[in-house]
């Protein structure tokens, strides 16, 4: 009898890549050390009516009382992530709470079959013509991040377009390239985006409009890279399952995102056709709420505990269905929201530590003097670099446009260009950097490992890093043109 020798031996010799939760919990603690060796300092800042955020003044960097983050500091981070036990303020709670709520909302719809019905319906119309869904809806989520930074809006599709892609014979993975890459070149080519291109021209002193065919130009090239990127991984997934870069969670993932109604699914019903237009109509709400309305978390996790009691209702599940279909659906973005605290318990320990000041303060004093091109190209690896520490869109802007841009001037550089690489170099990071609640957030809800991401997109990233680059260094030479 031939011995089983091969899992002792896989199990002494493969490396299992740590969970999104040790990455995070490590980060923090590298973070918090950092604080005991990157000396602190602040900038002055002053309230900006038309920002309405305090923003730093360029110039007014001083040293200030270290403030090293030592052990309770690492333990109370991840809390810190959710609220500021001192004050009481939300810190990503919010997010958190909007992604329960997300989740009880699909548990809902899930517990109707209409869904199952649904994706069993579609896949019969399509036909073999399933490939047209990537370029489609990368374009509608592209649309959503250039004009409107869609980011935490996204997470809910997470959970409506990976069970779609498995059916269609795709992988997980496709689902997670279409939304956070559709959605991520929207931002990296922001247009009107009030979030990054707006907020960064504000405290960059500049119209937004400046630079505005640039960015156009560099979305539309981006887009098309990055659309036949995913169309050509989809296609090789479909015809030999094996080249999926998740293929060992093939079956597990089939199991959890296709149920098994599925396959001894009912007809496609009138109730069905009625949960999904509800379901439609849900999303139609949110995008009109947060584009026009005013909306945010708050705003949102009502709208989607509202429409999952609504459809509960209408759907026949009685009181106890409905209760455990949302209860149920919430437990499963538990470790969701878990990830969610733990990366912004990351900038927490930053600024308690007064050393993320230091950082851009550094930032500044490495491109004075530099040859406008090459000023313009560090300029972005500077926002790249930034973008780790503050995913966010507009804290960075706010935090590094005001210091940054005016040093532009003395390059010779505009600053709708210094706003065009901040921009370009955030959309860029915020793909992959593991800070980010989206990011781990939707590759937690689509269940592929943050290793196998890296694996999948860091040729895009190649792509994107020197088509960024191509584009900035244009920008100046045409701008040298102009004058």
């Amino acid at each position: 009898m031939a011995p089983t020798a091969s899992s002792p031996t896989e199990q002494t010799t493969r490396f299992n890549f740590p969970t999104a939760y040790t990455i995070l919990l490590a980060l923090i603690a590298l973070v918090a050390a950092m604080t005991w060796i990157v000396p602190a300092g602040r900038y002055e800042r002053v309230a900006s009516e038309l920002l309405g955020k305090d923003i730093p003044i360029a110039g007014t960097y001083a040293a200030t009382d270290a403030n090293p983050q030592g052990f309770l500091a690492v333990i109370l981070a991840p809390i810190n992530g959710f609220y500021d036990p001192t004050s009481g303020m939300a810190n990503a709670i919010d997010v958190a709470l909007f992604v329960l709520m997300i989740g009880g909302f699909i548990g809902v719809v899930t517990a109707t079959g209409a869904i199952d019905a649904g994706i069993k319906r579609a896949m019969t119309k399509l036909q073999g013509q399933e490939k047209w869904m990537i370029p489609i809806l990368m374009g509608l989520f592209a649309i959503g991040g250039t004009t409107e930074g869609m980011a935490e809006e996204t997470l809910p599709f997470y959970v409506l377009l990976t069970p779609v892609m498995i059916a269609a014979g795709y992988d997980a993975l496709t689902a997670v390239a279409v939304v956070l890459l559709g959605a991520g070149v929207g931002v990296l080519g922001s247009t009107v985006n009030a979030f990054s291109t707006v907020i960064a021209s504000n405290a960059a002193g500049v119209p937004f409009t400046d630079g505005l065919l640039l960015r156009l130009a560099l979305l539309a090239v981006t887009f098309a890279a990055t659309t036949a990127y995913v169309m050509r991984y989809a296609a090789r997934v479909k015809a030999d399952p094996s080249c999926s870069i998740i293929f060992d969670r093939k079956a597990e993932n089939e199991a959890h995102f296709l149920s098994s109604s599925q396959a001894t699914a009912t007809d496609f019903t009138g109730l069905h056709k009625i949960v999904l237009l509800l379901f439609g109509l849900t999303f139609a709400v949110m995008i009109w709420g947060v584009s026009l309305g005013g909306w945010w978390m708050a705003e949102m996790s009502g709208l989607f505990l509202f429409a999952g009691i609504s459809i509960g209702l209408v759907g026949r599940l009685g009181e106890k269905g409905l209760t455990e279909a949302f209860v149920g659906g919430a437990r499963d973005l538990l470790g969701v929201a878990l990830i969610i605290g733990l990366a912004r318990g990351i900038v927490v320990i930053m600024d308690a530590g007064h050393i993320t000041d230091t950082i851009l303060h550094w930032a500044e004093a490495s491109i004075a003097g530099l040859n406008r091109i090459v000023f313009i190209n560090v300029m972005y690896w500077i926002e790249v670099a930034l973008s780790f520490f503050v995913p966010s869109t507009s804290g960075l802007a706010v935090l590094s446009m005001p210091i940054l841009a005016p040093v532009g001037d003395f390059a010779g550089v505009e600053r709708n260009l210094i706003v065009t690489a901040f921009q370009s170099a955030a959309g860029l990071v915020n793909l992959v950097t593991p800070t980010s609640a989206v990011v781990m957030g939707g590759l937690a809800i689509a269940r592929v490992p943050y290793d196998r991401w890296l694996r999948f997109i860091w040729p895009v990233l190649l792509v994107l890093t020197i088509t960024i680059m191509g584009a900035l260094s244009i920008g100046v030479l045409l701008q040298g043109t102009a004058t």
